[in-house]
């Protein structure tokens, strides 16, 4: 008598058997995957390269935040050395808060990110409107035009900016510091809302205007609610962009009360002081704050997602 193969024996009745029509496609999806049957040496070689992708990520973080690091642990040093840290200590931070000088610098910045913030933010929104609605080659002209202050490096623009205001016989001030800021910031705004207003359909606003409101009564009640979310985070963005710049406050500020970033310029100049740990430590935590304030932002919205900075997604 004859052995039959288990294998080939038919199915029951009803049921197609091993040797079935849809037999080839059972072993297909029986065999073990394309990377279980490489040879050894091969499979060590694919899965090395997550490996070395792991130590390239680890070694850019630590290259990152290695001298921000030492910047916070040196703001708590009860010595003035940089270099060796001997006690926890909290002096230099209480320097920095009886410094009135590097207070009102602090003070001045504040008021420039601010100003800055709301301008540019009024004016980028605005400008975002009229390019998206505009028809013909005239939106895609400004368009391009307006991404070029974002490719231009910002010595130039801070060298240009200059020049104009000692042509136009102006007194460097605040105010030149202010409307610098401004002009430079709102490129961001509208190229973060521009793309917001293109997916919004503008058959709504039509909607709003057949049921009997006016022009400015639809974008103030239908268009401005849903960008609301892209605006705050254009408005955050703006806000650490403009408190930190060095470049364009060096150019356009006078003399007193200088931006934060242009006093402790100056004052490295002459060597590092644990002051200026301090102030950079706190400057870190103001950005981490805005960070987690642009994040908490879905939230207030009703949204579970993300929020992405640069597209206000």
């Amino acid at each position: 008598m004859t052995a039959v193969d288990p294998q080939r024996r038919p199915g029951p009745p009803g049921l197609p058997g091993p040797d079935g029509p849809d037999a080839p496609r059972r072993r297909r999806l029986a065999r073990p995957p394309r990377l279980a049957r490489l040879p050894r040496l091969r499979r060590r070689g694919v899965e090395a390269r997550p490996r070395f992708a792991f130590v390239v990520t680890v070694l850019f973080f630590v290259l990152l935040y290695l001298p921000i690091g030492m910047v916070v642990l040196f703001s708590f040093n009860s010595q003035k050395s940089l270099t060796v840290f001997k006690h926890f200590s909290t002096r230099w931070y209480s320097a920095f808060f009886h410094d009135h000088v590097l207070l009102s610098s602090l003070g001045m910045s504040l008021k420039i990110s601010l100003v800055a913030m709301i301008g540019s933010v009024v004016l980028g929104v605005a400008l975002a409107l009229g390019l998206v609605r505009a028809r013909g080659r005239l939106g895609s002209y400004s368009g391009l035009i307006m991404l070029v202050p974002l490719i231009t490096p910002e010595i130039v623009t801070g060298v240009a900016s200059l020049m104009l205001y000692k042509g136009l016989d102006t007194t460097l001030s605040t105010g030149t510091v202010m409307i610098s800021e401004i002009t430079f910031s709102i490129s961001y705004v509208t190229v973060i809302l521009r793309s917001r207003v293109a997916a919004l359909n503008p058959e709504v606003e039509e909607a709003a205007m057949d049921l009997g409101a006016t022009r400015w009564q639809a974008v103030r009640l239908v268009t401005l609610p849903a960008l609301l979310p892209a605006i705050l985070a254009s408005a955050v963005l703006i806000f650490a962009l403009v408190f930190d710049d060095f470049v364009l406050a060096y150019f356009t500020t006078g003399v007193d009360p200088q931006p934060l970033a242009v006093r402790i310029y100056s004052a490295i100049r002459f060597g590092v002081e644990p002051t200026i740990n301090a102030v950079g430590t706190l400057m870190l935590a103001g950005s981490i704050t805005l960070i987690a304030a642009a994040l908490s932002i879905p939230r207030l919205f009703g949204r579970s997602g993300g929020l992405d900075l640069l597209s206000g997604d």
